[in-house]
């Protein structure tokens, strides 16, 4: 089967199922940058009600979540299949907490949400980034830019969230040479600063994937790869860490 007619008959069996009311293709391949072996991520939209189990009755291989089991926030849910030899990845979206969303980031709200998988958990916009990226294969969904108001609002919440963080991994475990720890909160912060750039930019995150590339951050891949797990030398890679986050977050505010 072709990619186009697998696309086809995945997205009318999806949007066939009770209460869905509009299909997407999102993640790589709908962005043009997919690699043959990409996975194909889809995401049903429902509003009012969704049973997975009309998804399970199709009787696709893998496994299928129940709604609210991949963390009960904005990121609801979803099914790891495996549908004519091709990897695919189906995301539950309730459409009544996607415009809740949609609202709130216009005005530049937005909660960050722990997800499995997530260093720095995601934001509730994320959900509305979707609608700015993904492309609609069946029904219809509202196309959203970038809020203004978000550009404003989220790199401050980012930055200052990583600044705390590299605070703790300095004072707490630079010191007692905890190095598992202090790396691992540099990753996290680095992480932070790295939304902080892209939301003073406008440019929407869907994943954490390329995130630091495209901050310009992954430079710190060899740093961290070559630390030492000395207190003065994790200290120095706090500093540095803050001192090119911070510098790279001014230069995308302007």
């Amino acid at each position: 089967m072709t990619d186009s007619a697998f696309l086809t008959a995945i997205a009318d069996t999806l949007h066939a199922l009770p209460g869905v009311h509009a299909v997407s293709l999102g993640g790589s391949r709908a962005q043009g940058r997919e690699r043959p072996d990409s996975d194909w991520d889809l995401a049903l939209y429902y509003r009012g009600a969704f049973d997975p189990e009309d998804l399970r009755s199709v009787g696709w291989e893998g496994e299928v979540s129940e709604l609210g089991a991949w963390g009960g926030g904005v990121f609801n849910g979803g099914a790891w299949l495996r549908v004519e030899g091709r990897a695919v990845d189906v995301h539950y979206r309730d459409l009544d907490v996607v415009d809740a969303q949609m609202a709130r980031a216009s005005r530049g709200e937005f909660d960050i949400e722990p997800l499995m998988f997530h260093l720095a958990g995601i934001p509730t916009y994320l959900v509305v980034g979707e609608l700015g990226l993904h492309r609609v294969l069946r029904g219809t969904l509202p196309r959203v830019d970038y809020p203004e108001a978000l550009r404003r609002s989220a790199p401050a919440v980012w930055s200052a969230r990583a600044d705390l963080t590299l605070d703790y991994a300095e004072h707490n475990h630079a010191r007692a040479a905890r190095a598992t720890q202090c790396l691992g909160g540099i990753a996290v912060a680095a992480t932070q600063y790295a939304h902080a750039i892209l939301a003073a930019r406008g440019e929407w995150v869907t994943n954490e994937k390329d995130l630091l590339s495209r901050a310009g951050l992954d430079v710190l891949h060899g740093e961290v790869l070559a630390a030492r797990g000395e207190p003065d030398a994790l200290r120095a890679l706090v500093r540095d860490t803050r001192v090119r986050g911070q510098a790279l977050v001014r230069d995308a505010t302007g």
